[in-house]
């Protein structure tokens, strides 16, 4: 491993962590709140990173192995001095609360360990939120996107980061991709703001929800979430960039480039949004008795659908209290998440195309033992290793999430409540069922609890490899 190449690329991380904590500190200043949290924070960054980023090292070669450790110790790193703004101000007194709090932002999952979100001061809220943003498109996209020197190896970062079965450049140069990923995920998000501010909703939270819309993450400055606004047209807005921001970001690329056919012809994409539009009527016809009228259920229903699918997370009813049919769809789409390429969390729309027809031509081969089948995505047949590749995920993502469920059992809670909760933190959603649901938060865990939860969100958030072979790096056995 060049792990003098490792340390450059981390301090380079670091520092761009503590450009985006500036921001929060700017937003302290100006609604008079002490902007010490994010100053401290900031030098500590500064004296830890400079010492490895002075000096560029000369070999700057990296391979896989290389990329995948970057990229999970990043994220952890990330969190760690992410969580200090937390602990200096008092919005958060504990370490490990405070770390699960920043994972949670980074990983785009809005579990929250925090009762009164209101109380805090908006700087730190700011910063709650902006995390979502950074974690949403991927600190290693945003570093490739401004380095002058990314150069063709740095794909093995963004193949440890950017989430799906398959990874690839939208054009040759890895640089000019992360730009356009970038470009296209700031239009969308200043777009939402306009949006959320033309229809009468405060423009500080108009960002901060913006934030967690774009990066599918789901804190909110509210309680009672988006449903503290009382502010319909906003539910519509917000549902509406959810599932946007679901979708995986090529198609934003083709529809950019006039490649109108290629988007007609994404298999995950007609999926993607067939499954919204069925559940969405599902649950509106199961729930009808709970609310007023039927658009209001519509509404809800949509919401709250776009919501889980995305991963996001905002919430504008208790769903906890809807029927069981509809929360059994709910669960259902935690599961299954969005889009490949996309800012969501799940095991991703075509990880599950992919498996569904591998497992229809399981059967086909056993009554027809001669017959050659091969799965195919968009009309093209998928080679071997990718469909080797999302059975082995699905495999290890279900050791994890067992073990996990486990683990946490010890707190003596509801199945109902740990199972949600890790596949809340696993799948990046944010509010489970029970006493996880959106009504409620994850305080309730102890702290080893929210240790393994804070590591089920890194290893969703980076799709299980990346942290595999990092812990199998620092612990396992050296020859």
């Amino acid at each position: 491993m060049n792990k003098r190449m490792i340390g450059y690329l981390l301090g380079v991380i670091l520092l761009i962590e503590a450009v985006f904590m500036a921001f929060s500190g700017i937003v302290s200043v100006i609604y008079a709140e002490s902007v010490l949290p994010f100053l401290i924070t900031i030098a500590i960054i500064l004296l830890v990173s400079l010492p490895f980023v002075i000096f560029k090292p000369k070999n700057t070669q990296i391979f896989a192995k290389d990329g995948f450790v970057t990229v999970a110790a990043g994220w952890i790193l990330l969190s760690v001095f992410g969580a200090i703004p937390f602990l200096i101000s008092g919005a958060i007194t504990n370490p490990i609360d405070a770390f699960f709090e920043t994972v949670s932002g980074f990983t785009t999952t809005g579990a929250t360990i925090i009762l009164d979100v209101e109380s805090l001061p908006r700087g730190i809220l700011f910063w709650r939120s902006l995390t979502h943003w950074i974690g949403g498109m991927g600190v290693l996209v945003f570093m490739l996107a401004i380095l002058p020197s990314a150069n063709g190896e740095t794909m093995h970062l963004m193949r440890a980061e950017v989430p799906g079965p398959t990874k690839g450049k939208l054009v040759p140069k890895m640089r000019q991709s992360s730009l356009i990923l970038y470009g296209i995920y700031v239009v969308m998000t200043i777009i939402q703001i306009i949006l959320l501010v033309v229809v009468d909703v405060p423009l500080y939270d108009s960002i901060v929800t913006a934030f967690g819309t774009a990066g599918t993450g789901g804190f909110s400055v509210l309680n009672a979430s988006i449903a503290g606004y009382n502010n319909p047209a906003a539910e519509w807005i917000i549902a509406v960039f959810m599932m946007l921001f679901g979708i995986n970001f090529n198609i934003y690329f083709f529809i950019l480039m006039g490649k109108i056919r290629d988007v007609f012809e994404s298999e995950e994409l007609r999926v993607y949004l067939s499954i919204c539009a069925v559940a969405t009527l599902a649950i509106t016809i199961d729930t009808l008795k709970a609310f007023d009228s039927f658009s209001d259920g519509l509404r809800a229903s949509f919401f709250q659908v776009t919501s889980i699918i995305s991963t996001t997370g905002f919430s504008t009813a208790d769903f906890n209290l809807w029927p069981s049919f509809s929360k059994s769809i709910l669960l259902t789409l935690m599961i299954i998440g969005a889009c490949a390429g996309s800012t969501a969390g799940g095991l991703k729309i075509s990880r599950v195309i992919i498996l569904f027809k591998n497992a229809l031509n399981e059967i086909k081969h056993v009554r027809s033992p001669k017959s050659i089948n091969v799965v195919r995505l968009n009309g093209e047949a998928l080679s071997t290793e990718t469909v080797r590749s999302a059975s082995g995920y699905f495999i290890v993502y279900a050791l994890i999430l067992a073990f996990s469920v486990l683990l946490i059992s010890f707190d003596a809670l509801s199945f109902e409540t740990n199972f949600s909760a890790v596949l809340a933190t696993l799948n990046n959603i944010g509010p489970g069922l029970d006493i996880v649901g959106p009504m409620y938060n994850f305080s309730v865990y102890s702290y080893f609890s929210k240790i393994i939860l804070s590591l089920d969100m890194l290893i969703g958030r980076l799709e299980i490899m990346p942290m595999m072979i990092l812990f199998s790096t620092v612990f396992g056995k050296r020859k």
